[in-house]
């Protein structure tokens, strides 16, 4: 075989010769008719010019592939060419587990992501559109830590001996720092098989999920404990393939999406079967389109559970809850605006401590059977009352088949005489905590003097000295923000 300096010479050779070919045909051909002998040249001629390219192609095309490969490879591994097998029959996990091994070795020299997390250059394990069987987790290294790496295209199939404690893909070291940075699962169909869960993530840093289809779990459909900014999107989760209404409903367990750590998104994302859709115990994370159709609350389940008593900094924002709701424990700092509230699905404000604080329930819509189901509800069953009352604001709901609930209200009541009771206790949130009042007093005839008697148990009244026809208008509100 020849040298490789040899070949390189040789291919710079037939360069040169074919630009300098070139170089004469486009100097010695003419514009004007009869250019050159009998009017035409040799290169003139298309036959013969095509003829001519397609030799020289052809040489060039022989030296190339008889080349070796370049010092650079393709950071691509196919999960085909490591043995695993894409019917599904088979076990792939020795397979897979080795192509990830692999992929983990093209590190980029002197580059790295967070300190002691090398950059892999955007390596990548590649599916292959295949359906692989695994019998136990597959697993990043964690000997050193390493990021920029994605692995998608195909789908995975737990075994029926894989471990029902596991998940099928575990971002998981053993060792309490950080070891895996920008890690992205996409275009993924996970099938835990009733053995377990779809996808973990513990401890690790930006990691992407993306439009992945997860089902048959019986823990989690996705797990992120600590870590940093894990994002969850464009994708569908559900323990039992279904459009609701499911016979199967009252069964559903497990939980579409854990989050136990802080500044994760969830955005897009169906969860269509699972006890508690979405769980959440850590501060600033937002859901944004999320869909929970997972279990309905008559049947026990819950859509977004927030586990984050006392200091809570979640944001839930143009979701849909069909037939299922919210459940909030104790929340400090918690916004619900823009979603859709269907089949008498509500929020629900648990005690711990009897602490509510910083929330907000604004600019949603509700719509229900008209039984008779208030839009916010208290759960006050472990003899902790909610006294610990601040900055709450429940306002601009749009309700249908429901109660509104609110902490601002307005009402107007006319009589003729000296006192005027503006009732707002089907509307206030709290039973007895009106903490600001305007009243104005529309007098037909006379200027009596008037004064705000009291306002106990949600009502206003008002009297004056004496009698008169006239109409008293009333704001109140309970959730004193901006007063001083």
């Amino acid at each position: 075989m020849m040298p490789r300096n040899a070949i390189a010479t040789l291919v710079k050779l037939l360069m040169g010769f074919l630009c300098i070919t070139v170089f004469h045909v486009n100097h010695g051909e003419s514009s004007y008719p009869g250019a050159g002998t009998h009017g035409r040249t040799y290169y003139q001629d298309p036959i013969r010019r095509k003829a001519l390219m397609k030799a020289s192609l052809h040489t060039l095309r022989t030296v190339t592939v008889s080349s070796p490969q370049g010092s650079t490879s393709s950071r691509v591994h196919h999960a085909t060419e490591y043995g695993a097998d894409p019917t599904g029959i088979s076990d792939s996990t020795e397979a897979l587990q080795q192509a990830i091994s692999d992929a983990f070795i093209s590190r980029i020299e002197g580059a790295h992501l967070m300190e002691g997390i090398a950059d892999l250059g955007g390596t990548q394990l590649h599916l292959d559109g295949g359906t692989y069987k695994i019998s136990r987790p597959l697993r990043l290294p964690d000997t050193t830590g390493a990021g920029n790496f994605m692995i998608y295209g195909g789908s995975l199939l737990a075994s029926d001996d894989f471990p029902t404690d596991r998940h099928l893909i575990e971002l998981w070291s053993e060792s309490n720092s950080f070891k895996y940075e920008d890690i992205t699962l996409k275009d993924l169909m996970i099938n835990s098989n009733f053995r377990g869960g779809g996808i973990a993530v513990i401890n690790s840093l930006r990691t992407t999920i993306d439009n992945c289809y997860i089902s048959s779990f019986t823990s989690s459909g996705i797990l992120i404990h600590g870590g940093h900014e894990t994002f969850v999107r464009n994708s569908f989760i559900g323990q039992h393939s279904n459009v609701g209404g499911d016979h199967r409903e009252k069964h559903f367990s497990g939980i579409g999406i854990d989050i136990n750590g802080n500044d994760n998104a969830v955005t897009d994302v169906i969860i269509f079967s699972a006890a508690v859709g979405i769980m959440v115990r850590g501060q600033a994370n937002i859901l944004t389109g999320v869909h929970c159709y997972n279990k309905a609350t008559g049947w026990g389940g819950i859509g977004i559970h927030i586990r984050s008593p006392g200091l809570t900094q979640t944001r839930i924002l143009n979701s849909y809850f069909d037939f299922t709701g919210i459940v909030a424990e104790d929340p400090v700092q918690l916004h619900i605006s823009g979603s859709f509230f269907l089949g008498n699905a509500f929020v629900l404000i648990k005690s711990l401590k009897g602490v509510i604080s910083g929330l907000t329930i604004v600019d949603n819509m509700f719509a229900g059977d008209y039984t008779g189901t208030q839009i916010v509800q208290f759960d006050q069953s472990n003899g902790q009352y909610f006294t610990a009352i601040d900055q709450v604001v429940v306002d601009r709901n749009v309700v249908r088949g429901m109660i509104l609930k609110s902490t601002v209200a307005k009402g107007s009541k006319w009589s003729n005489g000296t006192k005027w009771t503006v009732d707002f206790s089907e509307v206030l949130l709290f039973p007895d905590l009106i903490q600001n009042v305007q009243y104005t007093l529309q007098a037909s005839a006379s200027f009596p003097n008037h004064i705000l008697r009291n306002v106990s148990h949600n009502r206003v009244t008002v009297e004056t000295d004496v009698p008169v026809s006239a109409t008293l208008h009333v704001l109140v509100d309970q959730s004193m923000l901006g007063y001083v």
